[in-house]
């Protein structure tokens, strides 16, 4: 059997490292398997043997000033999608795995034309967010929007993520993707959490069956190692908070790790910020000194020293589906503090981690009762 997945990264980030364990899994079980990518960032050389890049950098540039002209964000490239769906068609899958196709790097109008014509293959969509069913944003819970039950339009998010600056095509990238996602004949949606889940069952892709499969993460890589960080760093007396995101903003909660650090005692605790840019790395150097702000890394051997050595997880994000950062903290036997919103709470397995409604004050709340309990 022939399988082939879909997504933004191979390998890089919770959604590429996902993937690919899902591509080592059917291999094990001798299918054949090949990833599709549109981002070629932090591939490493025993990964690439899966993977079938999508474009190329020069078209994921075009596409992302595509979107910020017209707000259309996955009706650029035309031409790199026409060329993987004629080598789509001669590798013949009989399994097509959808992850992410946001991203700017695929049409999804000419991807799923070119799945309707194919009636016998069995396809899967693993939704990371709720793009697939809103006219233009990932996520909604901070702004508390609702149109997406039945017509977007007015968009109050449009200069978030995948950002418009000028025109609000929410509207029409509605009626586009419902006509574009529905009428598939043999498809299965999949989500990581039963919140998620819940919100697919009240959008126009209600039609599909909804399975539950959480995020899983490969616990012979994520377990308990060791690190130098600690000792490199001058930290072996402090309590060490760490953060991690593949991308920070105020909805990952990154202005509360500032604030928080505002309001402890350097003395006793060190905050340790994953995936920054060096933007944020200047800001943090002004508004937050005490953070140590490290950039995004693919260095998996480096998150695990990283989740090691740290005395907690801090996970402040105001909008998530399934963070699996949360399962690599734990499996790496350090507990997490995350915001009680969205799958969030889903992610907990250790008791002395907790869930705990959004605010600076209640992160330190919870670090004074976790402390104390240790």
């Amino acid at each position: 059997m022939r399988v082939l997945f879909i997504n933004s990264f191979l390998y890089f980030g919770s959604t590429g490292r996902i993937a690919y364990n899902q591509a080592l899994e059917y291999e094990k079980e001798g299918h054949e398997v090949k990833i599709a990518y549109g981002r070629k960032t932090g591939i490493p050389d025993f990964a690439m043997k899966y993977g079938h890049r999508i474009g190329n950098d020069l078209g994921v540039y075009f596409h992302l000033f595509y979107t910020r002209l017209f707000d259309k964000h996955g009706l650029a490239s035309k031409k790199a999608t026409e060329q993987f769906l004629k080598w789509a068609t001669e590798y013949d899958p009989d399994v097509l795995w959808i992850h992410n196709i946001h991203g700017y790097f695929i049409n999804y109008e000419m991807l799923f034309d070119w799945i309707k014509t194919r009636p016998n293959m069995q396809v899967k969509w693993t939704l990371h967010d709720c793009w697939t069913f809103t006219g233009h944003c990932a996520h909604f819970m901070s702004c508390g929007c609702n149109k997406w039950k039945e017509q977007c339009y007015d968009c109050p998010q449009i200069r978030t993520y995948p950002s418009g600056l000028f025109i609000d095509s929410s509207r029409e990238n509605y009626r586009r993707k419902k006509a574009a996602f529905t009428g598939v004949n043999d498809m299965t949606i999949i989500t990581p959490s039963n919140w998620l889940k819940n919100l697919v069952k009240e959008s126009y892709l209600k039609e599909y069956p909804v399975q539950v499969v959480y995020n899983t993460i490969n616990t012979n890589i994520f377990k308990p190692g060791e690190s130098d960080f600690r000792k490199n760093n001058h930290l072996e007396k402090k309590k060490i908070l760490l953060g991690v995101a593949s991308v920070w903003g105020p909805k990952k909660g990154l202005d509360d790790f500032v604030t928080l650090s505002r309001g402890l005692n350097p003395e006793e605790y060190a905050i340790v910020l994953v995936g920054v840019n060096k933007k944020q790395i200047k800001m943090l150097k002004k508004s937050a000194p005490e953070i140590i702000a490290i950039e995004r890394t693919s260095d998996v051997q480096q998150l695990v020293g990283l989740y090691s050595e740290s005395d907690l997880f801090i996970n402040p994000t105001y909008e998530d589906t399934y963070p699996t950062v949360n399962l690599e903290a734990e499996a790496c036997g350090t507990p997490v503090i995350t915001y009680n919103v969205g799958g969030c709470p889903e992610t907990i397995r250790d008791p002395r981690s907790m869930a705990i409604e959004p605010g600076v004050k209640n992160i330190t709340d919870a670090l004074e009762t976790f402390f104390q309990q240790r």
